[in-house]
């Protein structure tokens, strides 16, 4: 933009509407600047102004031209049709992009070289500091991952937190940014923060050392009473009434709200926290936490719903904090729920209780974890016949609000994965082997933890069926690839391997799932040297999550070769009808206990406190009216299409190869 100086007859006009400057000089204007919208303006320092030739509409329909009107102006390159009105301090060393509005601020300033929250350390997981990380503008769930867990690595931690200390360097300026479209009412202070396209912040009480990332097609809201300091906050997010938050990293598509308190904590897509307290914590994509009385610590979450009164802590520590705590993927607490650090619970455990035996239940997934007198029994697998389960793995790809066009965490949504049904198999085989050990044993114990007889008998059953139920899915995926008739040349082409890529075991990287040797290369590229961009890094973390089910089929192809005991690539037509069946006997299994589950929501003992001054007719319309019915309900008719699908589907595959085969 080209500038000029302003004119005698501009100046003149300026005073006479009660704006001054130290240096009239040092004020430098657009071409066609005009003087008429500025009243009782001071000007220091060295200052650009742009047109002001617009009319604008504020909330309430109140019509307001754009210009600067009762404020002092420092250092500052101010763009067109702007609006700063009413500023009780003085707005300093600032570039305010086009059609911003600055209304009714005590104080917007930046004091010094800012790195604006890039290159803060956030105490996540651990309190003592020891897995510090480094937050800038773009961090991924999946880096931060790192950055927190692998530890056992410090050389690739130092070159990472190198990469990211460069790019603080690199954002570092003594100017701030409000990008165009911004809009900011009724705030206090506002210090060392940049703030992007068409947020919108109002009424916040201290905003101090941040990055605002918003943008113009999902802006940030911040709201009444907020105090933020030292973080970074990312597309689409929102943090409102009187939410406190220090120290933290606010990914794409969170809300923080309802008087949340957040310090030195991670939250990455499409988290809540409402009423509640979060310190030192990791959330990986979709923790929620609605309560008051809500305290999530020094833990790593993901996929979590955290009940009211939930908690964790260690009050037995002598030598400072040993906080620590890990709940995998798609867990639930359940009200007043208490788990003692450290411990870990397995993918998709709902927690009850109180539990202080530091158990670990990660070979055990889908499991209910409750207390009975301060023991903590186990019930493994009992959460794969749960209807709230699947309803949950439906539900989240729904609540994914992010619209931006760089998505920032990359989230694999899968039930059944190779990381859920390699620790399936491995809580398998782990119930045999106790079971194997004492047949006459009534509860076992492991890790922490007590389990029946008959609990632990079901649980093999039930892991049997979700496992043939995952790679019978597989098969049958590689199948439908087809274009051809799926005689024996065909079948034994179609499920070839071409990569090894996919092999041994797998990992869940706050989100992401993938193997954990694809993992180990790009580390090892970070660790020598050989990758040394954050952008790449990102990069490589998409390509692995665009190249899952390449890789879920090289897995698939190893396990279903144990467990059907001959390789995939030489399966006969025979073989292809014995699989798909035990795929349709599980699938069809799993889905009548989901079923089974479901009428429990419409029982008799559900509908109490319904009809409430009527007889049982009154009761039961209306239930059936705030309810539904089993018949019309959603999530059943869900699971009645679902075997449908599933046994024409199966139906459809076995005849498939019996007619290109030749078989009866």
């Amino acid at each position: 933009m080209n500038y000029r100086k302003l004119t005698e007859t501009e100046i003149a006009r300026l005073q006479l509407q009660l704006c001054r400057a130290d240096n009239w000089a040092d004020i430098e204007v657009v071409e066609d600047f005009t003087p008429e919208f500025f009243r009782n303006v001071k000007f220091t320092g060295k200052n650009q102004l742009g047109k002001f030739g617009e009319e604008i509409t504020l909330a309430g329909g109140v019509k307001a031209h754009t210009g600067i009107y009762d404020a002092w102006i420092h250092n500052c390159s101010i763009g067109n049709n702007v609006l700063i009105h009413t500023i009780r301090d003085y707005v300093a060393n600032y570039t305010i992009e086009d059609n911003a509005i600055i209304f009714d601020v005590k104080l917007l300033a930046v004091d010094g070289e800012s790195s604006f929250g890039n290159g803060i350390s956030v105490e996540t997981i651990s309190e003592a500091g020891n897995r510090s990380v480094m937050i800038y503008d773009k961090l991924s769930a999946q880096l931060a991952y790192i950055l927190a867990l692998y530890r056992h690595r410090p050389q690739l931690i130092d070159n990472i937190e190198k990469m990211i200390t460069a790019y603080s360097n690199q954002v570092k300026s003594s100017r701030g940014t409000i990008c165009s479209g911004a809009r900011i009412y009724r705030c206090d202070t506002i210090l060392n923060v940049k703030i992007g396209k068409k947020a919108h912040i109002e009424g916040a009480r201290l905003i101090k050392n941040g990055t605002v990332n918003s943008e113009a097609a999902d802006p940030v809201y911040i709201g009444d009473g907020c105090h933020m300091q030292n973080f970074i906050i990312c597309s689409g997010s929102k943090v409102n009434n009187a939410t406190l938050v220090s120290n933290c990293f606010i990914g794409q598509g969170c809300i923080l709200d309802k008087h949340y308190s957040a310090d030195n904590s991670l939250f990455f897509a499409n988290c809540q926290g409402l009423h509640g307290e979060a310190c030192s914590i990791f959330a990986g994509p979709f923790t929620v936490t609605h309560h008051k009385s809500t305290l999530l610590i020094a833990g790593m979450f993901s996929f979590l719903n955290a009940g009211s009164g939930s908690n964790q802590s260690n009050h037995m520590y002598k030598l400072g904090p040993i906080h620590q705590g890990f709940v995998e993927r798609g867990s639930k607490t359940a009200s007043d729920s208490y788990v003692l650090w450290p411990a870990k619970i397995g993918a998709f455990t709902l927690i009850s209780g109180r539990h202080y035996s530091h158990c670990d239940t990660s070979e055990l997934p889908f499991s209910y974890l409750i207390e009975h007198k301060d023991v903590s029994y186990l019930s493994p697998a009992v959460n794969l016949r749960s209807i709230g389960t699947i309803r949950d793995s439906q539900k989240w790809p729904k609540r994914d609000v992010r619209k931006s066009e760089n998505l920032l965490d990359c989230i694999n949504y899968n039930l059944l994965s190779p990381f859920t049904v390699e620790r399936m198999i491995q809580g398998r085989n782990l119930l045999l082997t106790m079971r194997e050990k004492d047949e006459t044993c009534a509860i076992y114990q492991y890790q922490g933890v007590e389990i029946e007889a008959r609990i632990l008998s079901r649980g093999i059953r039930l892991y049997e069926n979700a496992i043939w139920k995952f790679l019978g899915n597989s098969l049958i995926t590689q199948l439908e690839k087809s274009t051809k008739s799926l005689d024996k040349k065909e079948i034994q082409s179609i499920l070839k391997v071409t990569s090894p890529e996919g092999s041994g075991k797998w990992v869940d990287i706050s989100g992401m799932i993938c193997p954990s040797s694809v993992l180990n290369d790009l580390l090892n590229d970070i660790e020598s040297g050989k990758e040394s961009s954050l952008e790449n890094i990102s990069a490589e973390f998409k390509r692995m999550h665009h190249n899952y089910y390449n890789y879920e089929w090289t897995w698939a192809y190893d396990t279903l070769s144990q467990w059907y005991g001959k390789k995939p690539d030489s399966f006969t037509p025979e073989d292809i009808i014995a699989v798909v069946k035990k795929w349709l006997t599980a699938v069809l299994n799993i889905d009548h206990w989901l079923y089974e589950d479901a009428q429990k929501e419409f029982a008799l003992t559900q509908q109490i406190g319904f009809g409430i001054d009527g007889d049982e007719e009154a009761q039961r319309k209306d239930f059936e009216n705030v309810r539904g019915s089993m018949e019309t309900d959603d999530s059943v008719l869900t699971i009645k299409k679902h075997m449908e699908a599933k046994e024409a589907l199966g139906k459809r595959i076995i005849n498939m190869v019996k007619e290109a085969n030749g078989l009866s």
